[in-house]
């Protein structure tokens, strides 16, 4: 049998070949059997094989003895938000979020959607997927769930609605599953919602949606500009990430929303623990300080993050993949959360959302994640250590390579899934010092690579 769709943090793969229903059916058993779960959520994404893979993995769990509560077509987030609220033992996310559209997968959580991964029962569920099963003395009950009237009112508690004025939003499902909770959030909203590819298709008529690639963003931009929005969102397939354009059009790096996410929640809390990971650091450093926060770095990863939180009791905390986590969500990431804040912080501050943003990038200049497929990255790696620890103010190993100067740090580490090394370099208020260091840093790799 084919298990190359366990990876470390979840279950991705090409259908059939890699997934399909027969073992989507073993892994509901062996979850049961790993977890000792007896009441599981189960929900699924847009894809057209979604809904054949969540009833054959609701059929395994119910044969192993849990009771499933399937809450249908659903983003990840809403099965972080009904396992928790509803105390449930775990719940089962089928989604290949950004994957092709040949592809599927699952996100697995327990007890407090807290997250499994291959350190904590991934691999163990992998592994007795290979052996024989028998079916529990008691099968397990199947019921529907409604959850998103709960799943809505939480997310509206996260913003004074009385603050709230009338702005026209520009948001891009990516024919994804966002569109269904815009729909919903818009009849509590004074918003006027302009929607691109709004309707949920798994035949995903403009392209597999993920806004990261630089070519998916101008069907959000465009229509940001041609409509005067005061800002454009879009999501991925699962909208579990979100993305942000300001009234310009223009593409705002994950970095700058964390800080100013970090910063918005903190007024509201009055201060709190913020968890942000080690690739571009300063802005949020410096924005958390003056909000009388406490900012504390983690290694990168949804596990990593959503632990440490747990760890600290951490408010909010953010990467700048376009992930973020809020301690009442769970400890666990929103692309719903975020931008009704950044909404928010608009409409309180009558301010635009390129003059909170530009302030921050003039502050702060980063080159964004460059990437760098490299035949020994930790050859690589360990040379520019030595080259330029020397003299460095301080070196850090919390996530690959950190090296720190007065006015000038940079994050070099290894992709966990390829062959390449992500790069990210930030400056001090020096663009052109930012850009020198970068073309320095990326020439000194190629000669390594050589």
């Amino acid at each position: 049998m084919d298990l190359s769709c366990f990876k470390a943090y979840d279950l991705r793969g090409r259908v059939p070949d890699q997934l399909n229903p027969i073992l989507a059916e073993k892994i509901g058993r062996a979850y049961v059997e790993i977890t000792g779960a007896k009441k599981v959520i189960v929900g699924y994404d847009i894809r057209l094989s979604s809904p054949e893979i969540a009833e054959a993995l609701s059929s395994g769990l119910m044969a192993a003895g849990a009771d499933v509560f399937d809450i249908g077509l659903c983003g990840t987030e809403q099965v972080y938000f009904a396992t928790s609220h509803y105390q449930m033992d775990g719940g089962i996310m089928v989604t290949a979020s950004h994957n092709p559209k040949d592809h599927n997968g699952m996100k697995m959580v327990g007890p407090e959607s807290r997250p499994i991964s291959s350190d904590n029962g991934l691999n163990d569920i992998r592994d007795r997927v290979l052996e024989p099963f028998s079916d529990a003395a008691e099968q397990g009950k199947y019921e529907t769930l409604e959850v998103m009237s709960a799943y809505v009112d939480h997310l509206l508690g996260y913003i004074d609605a009385g603050s709230l004025k009338p702005m026209t939003i520009v948001c891009n499902a990516g024919n994804g599953g966002a569109g269904l909770v815009i729909d919903e959030l818009e009849q509590h909203l004074p918003f006027d919602f302009i929607k691109v590819h709004h309707e949920a298709d798994g035949h995903f008529p403009n392209g597999v949606p993920n806004p990261i690639l630089p070519e998916n963003r101008s069907a959000t931009a465009d229509v940001v500009l041609q409509n005067g929005a005061a800002m454009g969102i879009a999501w991925d397939g699962d909208y579990d990430r979100c993305f942000f354009f300001d009234e310009t059009g223009r593409f705002i790096e994950g970095y700058y929303i964390v800080g100013l996410l970090a910063d918005q929640f903190l007024r509201k809390t009055g201060g709190g623990k913020v968890i942000h990971d080690p690739r571009l650091t300063w802005n949020t450093l410096d924005l958390v300080e003056a909000a009388g926060g406490e900012a504390i770095e983690s290694k990168t990863g949804h596990a990593f993050i959503k632990q440490r939180m747990r760890d600290e009791d951490a408010v909010y905390g953010g990467e700048m993949s376009a992930h973020h986590y809020f301690r009442d969500f769970a400890y666990c990431d929103s692309g719903m959360i975020p931008w009704l804040l950044v909404a928010e912080r608009l409409c309180q501050s009558s301010q635009t959302l390129s003059s909170l943003i530009d302030a921050r990038i003039e502050a702060y200049p980063a080159s964004g994640e460059i990437n760098r497929t490299i035949s020994d990255p930790p050859k690589v790696i360990a040379a520019i250590e030595a080259k330029y620890g020397v003299g460095a103010k301080s070196v850090s190993h919390v996530d690959g390579l950190s090296v720190e100067f007065d006015n000038w740090r940079f994050n070099l580490r290894m992709s966990n899934t390829e062959p390449v090394v992500r790069l990210n370099v930030e400056a001090r208020g020096d663009k052109a010092l930012m850009e020198a260091r970068t073309e320095e840093l990326l020439a000194e790799m190629e000669r390594l690579n050589a």
